[in-house]
């Protein structure tokens, strides 16, 4: 094997490669976010300058994707923390826990994904929509959602049809990463703050409506290390959308 055609590879191994080359496209791509109010310090201790939390919130989300080319059928979960960049809204994934390797190898070795393995679910159970985290056999979050109780999409009281756009809007909202990949010296070989934005959303359903949360303490899965202070809602979205190559923000090693 020659050097153009190492070069040419897509990922490790060279024999049987774990993903593809991106973009990877996901069709009714599932979101349960319960978005609550924690302790703001915590937030600040654990957001990688410049980035700022833009107040003491976070989301705990649960997503299931069925369909996603080059990743297959997988559920990921974990928690978001809205920050400001430069001024601009963007959005830090805090953690990630999902149950297929092609995601996790890809998610972290492309763009800087903090993900790791779990066993998230998401499914509905009479009339509430229910999430689960589970990690080393200890169920460590579950969140509930009434199931679609008011529909984002559509205005009752006018009559009409809301635009999808605003939910296409929130959805794409840029996601900034801290990207970590240490040499095999020992110091890193990339430590960057990155950036992506989903791109060719198709909003089909969006929902809200009452949501509760519940965290337990774990050593590897330390979502409860951000403790919930007030639920402040629950978002149900179905959605089509691409994942596209991401750009860098910011090179620790060199700026």
């Amino acid at each position: 094997m020659n050097r153009q055609q190492i070069l040419a590879l897509p990922s490790m191994p060279v024999v049987g490669s774990s993903y593809p080359k991106p973009p990877n496209r996901f069709v009714n791509r599932e979101y349960l976010n319960v978005t609550y109010e924690t302790d703001a310090e915590l937030l600040r201790a654990v957001v990688p300058e410049p980035l700022e939390p833009a107040g003491n919130q976070v989301t705990f989300e649960v997503m299931r994707m069925p369909d996603s080319s080059g990743f297959g059928d997988y559920t990921e979960s974990g928690l978001v923390i809205p920050c400001l960049y430069k001024g601009e809204p963007v959005n830090f994934p805090l953690m990630m826990f999902l149950d297929n390797e092609p995601p996790i190898s890809g998610g972290r070795e492309i763009w800087g994904f903090p993900k790791k393995y779990g066993e998230p679910k998401l499914g509905i159970l009479h009339d509430t929509l229910t999430g689960t985290l589970d990690y080393a056999g200890v169920r460590v979050a579950t969140a509930t959602m009434t199931y679609k109780h008011e529909n984002l999409l559509c205005d009752h009281e006018m009559n009409r049809l809301r635009d999808p756009q605003v939910i296409a809007e929130k959805l794409g909202r840029k996601q900034v990463l801290l990207k970590l990949i240490p040499g095999v010296d020992g110091t890193w070989d990339v430590a960057k703050l990155v950036s992506f934005s989903m791109t060719d959303i198709v909003v089909k359903e969006a929902w809200t409506g009452q949501a509760r949360l519940h965290l337990v303490p774990h050593a590897n899965a330390p979502v409860a290390d951000f403790p919930v202070r007030r639920i402040v809602g629950g978002s149900h979205f179905i959605a089509d959308m691409t994942l596209p190559y991401g750009k860098v923000e910011l090179d620790y090693l060199t700026e």
